[in-house]
């Protein structure tokens, strides 16, 4: 009886579901349509969801997975979208970089919804805002930059780290023989550093054996929750739910929230300072040089607004050396060849200038490097820009689209779509780079006199491209140098963590996943002070 109704009654159903099931069997031909395609990969497709599978699959490891994409496609570039959601896109064509970041720069902002997701960490500083309200900012920036004055206080900042702080540091465990974690060394020194630099503010993180106080302490645990945890926004299962765990305080947001508020508390803690030290001095111009108290100049900025400014350059000035120089000094040690031409280039710089590094009679002067003596190190500059190719600090660079767009490589793109670039994957490609692309060799950034040659930044994008590039390049060159030149003139590193590559660890920036444990052994010869 049941059977003999359904036989009778299931044609009616199925003229009344036709109507709905049309517009689902157009939308999923209309995903095949050949110019809205990346070219043809070996991924397979599942019903509706097409690849995003293997996106989800894989997101812990995005990163080192994003080399396997650009593989698998002709083009470098896959697109990733399920039925009814927004694409992904992930590539590494140079060509769609420079369409991303220059052509069509307008087309591919942040993205209001990035912008959201980052809002209540970076608020709407440089690093999280588009448009009208990034532009100011970055003339503003780029106005200090450019200023002498600046580039001084960098040389005398770094001066004293170096000299006062670090090299004291390496002497002691090379003298007592004790395993030294660079790691840690390397993000103290930044972490000083910027906050000297930026905000006029010294926490002193490497001044006692990189031991900080307990507040800076608790502030730099807080400040790397929080670049972990809201990272997990951007997975495609969270996009959906953050906010809501956020109303109603569910973990991980209620960590978050509690860790926004120690940094926020920090970073108030400096705009207050400079406000108070400001209203102390006489006369229109604050006598200090960190970028904090030239933006609080301007009177225009509210409290909030230069806690952004903290914020945002505590995430560009800290993480990104410090990711460099690990994996510098990592890269370095398993290469003596690498080492030795680093120490011939730092004893010809020095003996060229005579015997002080800084042309003075003090003992800061005699132990570090001028600004034009580092400019000067030519295979230390490619040294460096090498293994920041092989392990760019930013890895992936992401953007969203306005409006539908076609990419170089011809890849669609949809409005709304995130469009990723694998820095890291680009520096694997042998069409990019030659078959030596995976090889550490600081000698295909040079000249055959020996100077340096940079490639175009849409090659490497480690300093992103475009209107967008990083203003903090030759502040970030300038450290890395100082901190090689000085150090590797004294002492020679040794890593004490076996063979195997160290791992990685995707937060803001590409760490090196636990510590880099080495061994300083005092270099001999009359270098060694």
């Amino acid at each position: 009886m049941e059977l003999s109704l359904f036989l009778t009654t299931w044609p009616h159903l199925l003229v009344l579901l036709i109507p709905l099931l049309l517009p689902l069997i157009f939308l999923f031909y209309s995903r095949q349509d050949p110019k809205k395609q990346p070219r043809a990969d070996d991924l397979k497709a599942y019903p509706l969801l097409d690849k995003l599978p293997h996106l989800a699959k894989n997101q812990h490891r995005l990163v080192e997975w994003s080399i396997d994409v650009a593989k698998r496609s002709p083009t470098h570039t896959m697109v990733f979208k399920a039925f009814g959601l927004p694409g992904v896109v992930i590539t590494a064509n140079p060509n769609n970089v420079e369409h991303m970041t220059k052509t069509s720069f307008a087309n591919y902002p942040k993205g209001e919804l990035a912008i959201s997701m980052l809002e209540d960490f970076l608020g709407h500083g440089i690093f999280n805002s588009d448009g009208d309200q990034w532009l100011w900012q970055r003339k503003a920036a780029s106005y200090e930059f450019s200023k002498r004055s600046l580039r001084k206080f960098i040389v005398d900042t770094v001066r004293f780290e170096v000299v006062e702080r670090l090299l004291p540091l390496l002497e002691q465990a090379a003298h007592h023989g004790s395993t030294l974690d660079m790691k840690h060394v390397l993000e103290c020194f930044a972490f000083d550093n910027i906050c000297h630099v930026a905000f006029g503010d010294d926490p002193a993180c490497l001044a006692k054996e990189g031991v900080a106080t307990p507040q800076v302490a608790e502030f730099i645990r807080a400040f790397d929750f929080v670049e972990d945890a809201i990272l997990l926004r951007f997975s495609p299962l969270e996009n959906f739910l953050w906010r809501l765990k956020r109303a109603l305080n569910m973990a991980p947001e209620k960590q978050i929230r509690r860790a926004l508020g120690i940094v926020h508390g920090y970073a108030d803690r400096i705009v207050r300072k400079c406000r108070e030290e400001r209203g102390k001095e006489a006369g229109p111009e604050s006598c200090r040089d960190d970028f904090l108290a030239h933006f609080a100049a301007s009177g225009e900025l509210s409290d909030e607004s230069l806690r952004d400014v903290v914020t945002n350059f505590l995430l560009a000035g800290r993480d990104t050396t410090s990711s460099a120089l690990t994996w510098f000094f990592w890269l370095v040690s398993g290469r003596p060849d690498v080492e030795s031409k680093i120490v011939d280039e730092i004893r010809t710089v020095r003996s060229a200038s005579g015997s002080g590094g800084g042309g003075g009679g003090s003992a800061g002067e005699t132990t570090t490097f001028s600004l034009d003596e580092l400019r000067e190190m030519h295979y230390i500059h490619a040294a460096i820009t090498e293994s920041m190719r092989l392990y760019p600090p930013v890895p992936l660079g992401m953007h969203f689209c306005k409006q539908d767009d076609v990419l170089p490589d011809g890849t669609f793109v949809g409005k709304g779509w995130a469009v990723n670039h694998s820095v890291f994957a680009m520096a694997r490609l042998e069409d990019i780079w030659g078959e030596d692309c995976e090889e550490f060799r600081p000698e295909r950034w040079l000249r055959e006199d020996g100077t340096f040659q940079p490639e175009s930044p849409f090659k490497y994008p480690v300093f992103h491209a475009g209107p967008r590039m990083c203003l903090g390049k030759e502040m970030a060159y300038i450290q890395m140098k100082a901190i090689v030149s000085c150090a590797f003139e004294r002492f020679s590193f040794r890593f004490l963590g076996g063979e195997e590559r160290p791992g990685l660890d995707l937060s803001f920036t590409l760490r090196m996943r636990g510590g880099l444990p080495m061994q300083v052994t005092k270099r001999p010869g009359p270098e060694a002070v």
